[in-house]
């Protein structure tokens, strides 16, 4: 399924600390948009009937099927920076992405593209 890096593992605990919601979970999704067709999402939220739901370094994660098939063997990492940083997803199943890396193509050519947000 995704696994989280150490750096995006300890990034997480930190960001749902803050929060002091101990009912809370990542949930990592993809939705339809972007220029390359897909977008990936990250959230707080509580699990649906359906989610495959697993525990990475006690961080509790939830992926809902359709994004399943797309986020099948990508890994989740975090990085500072000096002019922002922030969580970064390599993924397998993407055939193209966004020069922000915010949006993909998946290797099935699903999705249509769509004016992207972020300026590429």
């Amino acid at each position: 399924m995704v696994t989280l890096t150490p750096k995006a593992t300890l990034k997480v605990k930190d960001l749902l600390a803050q929060k002091n919601r101990d009912d809370l979970a990542l949930r990592i999704y993809v939705s339809a948009g972007g220029c390359r067709g897909f977008n990936y999402g990250m959230a707080w939220d509580s699990a649906a009937e359906d989610d495959t739901v697993f525990e990475q370094g006690g961080v509790r994660v939830l992926v809902d099927p359709m994004s399943a098939a797309y986020l099948d063997g990508a890994e989740v990492d975090f990085a500072e920076a000096l002019m922002g940083g922030g969580f970064t997803i390599t993924n397998p199943n993407a055939t193209s992405t966004c020069g922000c890396g915010q949006s993909f193509q998946s290797k099935d050519g699903a999705g249509a593209a769509h004016a992207c947000s972020c300026g590429h």
